[in-house]
């Protein structure tokens, strides 16, 4: 197996460069400037960027996000990485949530929606969801691997090389935070097979947490002559974070019994 998950020192590099480019720097912010923007020494940076085992505290961290003008998802991604996994319950611990969100789909028979686990593995679906997209009635069904695989997913999804870059962001934050590592290790294997996953993994570094509030568009003939335009909404029940029920609302919200 070929492992291309990205090291906290790459990240770090990744966003060192990125910060420069938010303060219109046009290269890389230096560690020098990092360093005293954290008020630390330039060794003790210099040792944290080459892995050396460098201790961070909360404060560190806060500081170190900080310094180098992160968004939310790239915090998200910082905290996880240093603390792989410790908010995450055991999947065993509690089935109840699981429960409770198979019932909630039942309600949502209007919309697409569905349920994926740490390894966007479909756990559950409406109706609606089956018969936008069918996939997912197969056994197996993975959302990452259909979108980034699949000749369908090219098809049916408007900008097809968006879609994939932000999934992508999406599987990397899954592994520098630890988040179902071994079936995504393998899965991205299967991935970078792919040219075009390949070319698009390899052009950044970004990492994305969840997909939430984003507008993209559909083309699916079998359920309407236009494009569907949809906004995703992303809910995660608060002791089993590792699952996500997703909410696929078009625009604008069809009537009832008017054609998609």
């Amino acid at each position: 197996m070929v492992h291309h998950t990205a090291r906290l020192p790459d990240l770090l590099r990744a966003w060192r460069a990125t910060a420069g480019k938010k303060l219109q720097r046009g290269k890389p912010l230096p560690q020098k400037e990092v360093a005293e923007r954290m008020e630390v020494s330039e060794r003790w940076y210099r040792n944290l960027e080459s892995d050396a085992g460098v201790p961070l505290t909360p404060h560190a961290l806060t500081r170190l996000s900080d310094a180098l003008a992160l968004g939310p998802d790239e915090r998200m991604a910082l905290y996880g990485n240093v603390h792989a996994g410790a908010a995450t319950p055991s999947p065993e611990d509690d089935p109840e949530p699981r429960c409770a969100l198979t019932e909630l789909l039942a309600t949502q028979e209007q919309f697409p929606a569905y349920l994926v686990d740490e390894s966007w593995d479909v756990l559950g679906h409406t109706g609606t969801m089956a018969v936008w997209f069918p996939w997912v009635l197969e056994p197996g069904a993975n959302l990452l691997r259909w979108v980034l695989t699949s000749s369908e997913a090219r098809e049916q999804l408007a900008d097809w090389p968006g879609h994939a870059s932000v999934y992508l962001a999406q599987l990397r934050f899954a592994l520098v935070t630890g988040r179902g590592e071994g079936p995504l290790a393998a899965l991205l294997d299967e991935v970078l097979a792919d040219r075009e996953c390949r070319s698009l993994w390899g052009q950044d570094l970004n990492v994305i947490a969840y997909r939430q509030g984003h507008r993209f568009r559909l083309r699916l003939p079998h359920v309407s002559a236009e494009e569907i335009t949809v906004t995703s909404q992303v809910l995660l029940p608060a002791y089993r974070q590792e699952i996500r029920y997703v909410l696929l609302l078009p625009r604008p919200t069809p009537t009832s019994g008017q054609a998609l």
